[in-house]
Order: C-alpha cells, then structure tokens, then sequence
C-alpha cells in the first residue's frame, strides 16, 4: 500500500505540469483567437506560437516524470541534439523566406491587389504570409512565390496610379512612317489611353518595327486594355489605307493587285467595367483587396476611439461626457461589425482555393 501511494505521489508533479501547460495552452490559444479577429496573416503566427508552446510543454512533461538523473541527462541531450538537427536542416530555407518576408514588409514595395511581374511570372496579389506571398495568374490560377524567391529577383510593380501599354507591329519602308505614327497615335486613343506615342523600335532588313504606348488610368483592366489596344491599331492602319502584311509575302505573291484590307467597321470602346473579363480573372485578388480595405478602415475606427477616449478625460461636464461617451459606443458597435464581416469574408477566401 505505500509503494502504491509512494507511487502515485511521485506523478503528482508530472501531472502538475501537465495541467499547467493545459491551461497554457488553452488561454493562448483564446489570448490569440481574439487578436487574431479581423487579421488575414495572424493565422500563421498563431500556430507558431501555438506549436511552440506545445513543443516547451511536452519537453517540461517529459522531463518532470519520475525518473533518475543520469536517465533525465540522457532524454535532455537526445532531445536537444534531435531539435538541433531539425533546425539545421531546415533553418536556411525556413529562416531565409521568414526574413525576406519581413524584408518585404519593411520595403513595402507592393500591396495587396497590386499587379507584379517577378522574372516569368505574372499576376496580382492576393495573399502576403511570413514566408511566401500568393499571386493570381492571367489564367485565375493561383501561383505560390516563396518570400526568398521575391527578394533575390526584381519585382516590377504596376503603379496603382496608372500605366503605360503598348503594341507593336512591323511595317514595310514603302509606307511613311509620319503616317504611321499618326494613325498609331489615334489607335491609342480609339482604345480609350491617354498621352498616346510612338517609338520606332528597330530599322530591320525588310520592315520597321513600331511600338506605340497609351496611358490606362484603371489597371484593373490592364489585359482588356492591351487586347483592345491591338484591336485598335488593327483598325487605325485599316482606316488609313496602310497594309499591315509581311514585306516578304508581298514580294512573293502571286494574287494580282489584290490588297489585303478588310471592310471597314465601326470601332467601339466597351466602356461597362462590369463585363471586363479581369472581374472574372482575378476574383480572388478582389476580394483580397477588399478585406485590406476593410482592414484599413478597422484601423482608422482604432485610432478615433482612442482619440475619443482620449478627450473624453478632458470635459467637466456629465452631459457632454454622456454624449461623447455614446458615440465611442457606437464606434465600438461598427468596429465590431468590420471585424465580424471581414472575418468571415476572410473564411469564404480561405474556403475558395
């Protein structure tokens, strides 16, 4: 019977601990659901945090069981040399996309819902993480960067503000090139751009190559933009009576007087944004603009509450404080409602991968 009870009171520390490193974990993981509220990257940090704190906790319960100290040694430098090991195989990967993620953060260079082009690829963001940042493709796909990926490569950014397009096309000599830049400048502004002008790219042995560029002002429609720019100048030659058709082919064929010019059209400008194929697209990029938008009004209701607060402590008198009190309420009721939505918006995107 004491050899029971001696026993049974020599798990009483393991079982201490265990309970201890329950609660731990358990307010934890309460302390960082509500801080998490509203956060598209807290995700992340919570598990690690979560993780770490299971890691010290089942080391801490291994190491308060009932055992002898030359076998609690021995468990101590197994334990350490195998996390050692883990580190070292994984810290220059690990390590290296944490503090290019951090590296990126502090640059700033890009947001969420920008347009970037990293060596091939191409697309708008729609997620930044710690240790990779997710863009959306031209095909709806979604493409995973790893941070270290975006800080050895140059990242071009399109401006939010608007952009420069272009096309190009490869015209004979026997055609004046005033009147092609005339008729590629009213291209551009067929297209719907702005501050339209033309380079004349390379003097080639049969052709010249010209390239025009337009200012587009909504980005959102960049690929739209570029096709319809196409398009345009398509029909600008057309309308001025200038052949686009290869030097060579015109020399060697053997049609007659035939000119290869279709019947002309009217050109149109779609200008409904809500049939660009670009909504479809980047839908998910979107949305993710949108909860950052979302995000950034949470932050502005933060900060005028506490300027509320702060001037709540300045007024004397019961009336003025009841009403000033009233609308921090009220701030405090939105406030809560973004989270709520932005949440829950931040599921549906997690859900439609």
């Amino acid at each position: 019977m004491e050899n029971i009870i001696g026993t049974i009171l020599s798990f009483a520390g393991t079982v201490m601990t265990i309970l201890v490193v329950m609660a731990v974990f358990y307010l934890a993981r309460i302390f960082l659901d509500r801080q998490a509220r509203g956060k598209t990257d807290a995700g992340l940090i919570r598990g690690i945090i979560l993780f770490t704190i299971g890691l010290v906790g089942a080391i801490a319960i291994i190491l308060a069981l009932p055992m002898g100290d030359s076998l609690r040694g021995q468990i101590t430098s197994l334990i350490g040399i195998v996390l050692s090991a883990v580190l070292a195989l994984s810290s220059a990967t690990f390590i290296g996309n944490a503090l290019a993620g951090i590296m990126l953060r502090a640059v700033n260079s890009f947001r969420v819902g920008d347009f970037i082009r990293v060596t091939e690829h191409f697309g708008r963001v729609t997620e930044r993480g710690l240790f990779h940042t997710e863009i959306q493709t031209e095909n709806r796909d979604l493409l995973t960067l790893p941070n270290l990926f975006l800080a050895t490569n140059p990242v071009k950014v399109t401006r939010s503000s608007g952009t420069f397009i272009s096309g190009i096309c490869s015209l004979g000599y026997d055609v004046n090139h005033k009147k092609i830049e005339k008729a590629l400048i009213k291209a551009t502004e067929m297209a719907g751009l702005k501050d339209g002008f033309v380079r004349i790219q390379e003097l080639g042995d049969f052709s010249v190559v010209y390239q025009v560029y337009g200012l587009i002002s909504d980005i959102k429609t960049i690929l739209s933009a570029e096709s319809r720019l196409n398009g345009m100048i398509l029909d600008a030659l057309h309308e001025a009576d200038i052949e686009i058709v290869s030097p060579n082919f015109m020399n060697q064929r053997q049609v007659g007087d035939t000119i290869f010019i279709p019947k002309k059209m009217r050109a149109t400008v779609d200008k409904n944004p809500e049939d660009s194929p670009e909504n479809k697209i980047f839908d998910k990029a979107d949305e993710a603009e949108s909860v950052e938008k979302q995000k950034q009004l949470i932050k502005d209701t933060e900060e005028k509450i506490k300027e509320l607060n702060e001037q709540l402590k300045t007024l004397e008198s019961e009336e003025e404080k009841a009403k000033l009190q009233e609308t921090i309420t009220q701030l405090k009721g939105i406030k809560e409602r973004m989270i709520d939505k932005v949440d829950q918006k931040i599921s549906e995107i997690s859900g439609n991968k």
